[in-house]
Protein backbone atom coordinates (compact mmCIF):
# COMPACT_ATOMS: atom_id res chain seq x y z
CA UNK A 1 0.00 0.00 0.00
CA UNK A 2 2.95 2.24 0.68
CA UNK A 3 4.18 2.08 -2.49
CA UNK A 4 1.16 2.13 -4.31
CA UNK A 5 0.83 5.75 -2.83
CA UNK A 6 4.46 6.73 -3.32
CA UNK A 7 4.29 6.09 -6.73
CA UNK A 8 1.11 8.22 -6.94
CA UNK A 9 2.55 11.09 -5.30
CA UNK A 10 5.39 10.36 -7.92
CA UNK A 11 3.11 10.51 -10.46
CA UNK A 12 1.13 13.79 -9.55
CA UNK A 13 4.47 15.92 -8.89
CA UNK A 14 5.63 14.73 -12.03
CA UNK A 15 2.48 15.74 -13.66
CA UNK A 16 2.19 19.11 -12.39
CA UNK A 17 6.07 19.61 -13.69
CA UNK A 18 5.18 18.54 -17.15
CA UNK A 19 1.90 21.01 -16.89
CA UNK A 20 3.96 24.04 -15.57
CA UNK A 21 6.21 23.59 -18.44
CA UNK A 22 3.67 23.16 -20.84
CA UNK A 23 2.30 26.28 -20.00
CA UNK A 24 5.65 27.51 -20.47
CA UNK A 25 5.90 26.33 -24.14
CA UNK A 26 2.15 28.29 -24.71
CA UNK A 27 3.65 31.59 -23.45
CA UNK A 28 6.41 31.33 -25.94
CA UNK A 29 4.02 30.03 -28.57
CA UNK A 30 1.97 32.78 -28.27
CA UNK A 31 4.70 35.20 -28.18
CA UNK A 32 5.80 33.84 -31.47
CA UNK A 33 2.28 33.45 -32.62
CA UNK A 34 2.78 37.67 -32.28
CA UNK A 35 5.59 37.80 -34.23
CA UNK A 36 4.24 36.42 -36.45
CA UNK A 37 1.28 38.13 -36.75
CA UNK A 38 3.45 41.47 -37.23
CA UNK A 39 5.42 39.85 -39.85
CA UNK A 40 2.51 38.78 -41.53
CA UNK A 41 0.80 42.32 -41.42
CA UNK A 42 4.29 43.95 -42.87
CA UNK A 43 3.75 41.43 -46.03
CA UNK A 44 0.55 42.14 -46.35
CA UNK A 45 0.61 46.06 -46.40
CA UNK A 46 4.44 47.06 -46.33
CA UNK A 47 6.01 44.97 -49.40
CA UNK A 48 4.41 45.19 -52.82
CA UNK A 49 6.63 43.10 -54.97
CA UNK A 50 5.69 39.86 -56.64
CA UNK A 51 7.65 37.19 -53.79
CA UNK A 52 5.64 39.08 -51.30
CA UNK A 53 2.35 36.81 -52.21
CA UNK A 54 4.48 33.79 -51.78
CA UNK A 55 5.82 35.24 -48.27
CA UNK A 56 2.13 35.82 -47.11
CA UNK A 57 1.35 32.25 -47.75
CA UNK A 58 4.05 30.58 -46.35
CA UNK A 59 3.43 33.42 -43.12
CA UNK A 60 -0.02 31.66 -43.08
CA UNK A 61 1.03 28.19 -43.11
CA UNK A 62 3.06 29.23 -40.33
CA UNK A 63 0.38 30.80 -38.31
CA UNK A 64 -1.50 28.12 -38.54
CA UNK A 65 1.24 25.84 -37.62
CA UNK A 66 1.58 27.91 -34.11
CA UNK A 67 -1.40 28.02 -33.69
CA UNK A 68 -1.94 24.10 -33.54
CA UNK A 69 0.84 23.65 -31.39
CA UNK A 70 -1.44 26.27 -28.63
CA UNK A 71 -4.61 24.42 -30.02
CA UNK A 72 -3.19 20.90 -28.72
CA UNK A 73 -2.02 22.49 -25.32
CA UNK A 74 -5.11 23.61 -24.53
CA UNK A 75 -6.95 20.62 -25.56
CA UNK A 76 -4.37 18.46 -23.82
CA UNK A 77 -5.42 20.42 -20.19
CA UNK A 78 -9.44 20.64 -21.48
CA UNK A 79 -9.57 16.40 -21.94
CA UNK A 80 -7.74 15.61 -18.64
CA UNK A 81 -3.95 15.50 -19.67
CA UNK A 82 -4.32 13.45 -23.09
CA UNK A 83 -3.02 14.58 -26.29
CA UNK A 84 -5.91 13.61 -28.76
CA UNK A 85 -3.80 11.79 -31.87
CA UNK A 86 -5.56 13.65 -34.59
CA UNK A 87 -4.20 17.11 -33.83
CA UNK A 88 -0.66 15.59 -33.88
CA UNK A 89 -1.96 14.45 -37.77
CA UNK A 90 -3.36 18.52 -38.29
CA UNK A 91 -0.06 19.32 -37.69
CA UNK A 92 1.93 16.53 -39.91
CA UNK A 93 -0.73 18.04 -42.34
CA UNK A 94 -0.12 21.67 -41.98
CA UNK A 95 3.94 21.13 -42.12
CA UNK A 96 3.72 19.23 -45.04
CA UNK A 97 1.73 21.61 -46.94
CA UNK A 98 3.86 24.47 -45.62
CA UNK A 99 7.04 22.56 -47.00
CA UNK A 100 5.34 22.00 -50.47
CA UNK A 101 4.62 25.92 -50.89
CA UNK A 102 8.27 26.63 -49.80
CA UNK A 103 9.90 23.82 -51.71
CA UNK A 104 8.21 22.92 -54.63
CA UNK A 105 10.91 22.95 -57.32
CA UNK A 106 11.32 18.93 -57.68
CA UNK A 107 7.46 17.37 -59.04
CA UNK A 108 8.42 14.30 -57.90
CA UNK A 109 9.08 15.06 -54.20
CA UNK A 110 6.13 17.08 -54.40
CA UNK A 111 4.26 14.11 -55.35
CA UNK A 112 5.11 12.24 -52.38
CA UNK A 113 4.39 14.85 -49.95
CA UNK A 114 1.03 15.04 -51.06
CA UNK A 115 1.24 11.15 -51.00
CA UNK A 116 2.68 12.07 -47.40
CA UNK A 117 -1.13 14.06 -46.84
CA UNK A 118 -3.06 10.88 -48.14
CA UNK A 119 -1.65 8.79 -45.80
CA UNK A 120 -2.11 11.34 -42.83
CA UNK A 121 -5.75 11.76 -43.86
CA UNK A 122 -5.98 8.36 -44.24
CA UNK A 123 -4.65 8.07 -40.86
CA UNK A 124 -7.01 10.69 -39.55
CA UNK A 125 -10.05 8.73 -40.79
CA UNK A 126 -9.20 5.79 -39.18
CA UNK A 127 -8.23 7.46 -35.88
CA UNK A 128 -11.87 9.29 -36.09
CA UNK A 129 -13.73 5.57 -36.05
CA UNK A 130 -15.63 4.78 -33.35
CA UNK A 131 -13.18 2.20 -32.43
CA UNK A 132 -10.72 4.40 -32.11
CA UNK A 133 -12.37 7.74 -30.48
CA UNK A 134 -10.93 8.25 -27.27
CA UNK A 135 -13.52 11.54 -26.89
Amino acid sequence: MAGSKKATMVATIMQRILNIFLLGLAAILMLFLGRETYHLALVLFVNNDESSSYMLIEGIVIYFLYFEFIALIVKYFASGYHFPLRYFVYIGITAIIRFIIVDHKSPIDTLLYTAAILVLVVTLYLANGERLKRE
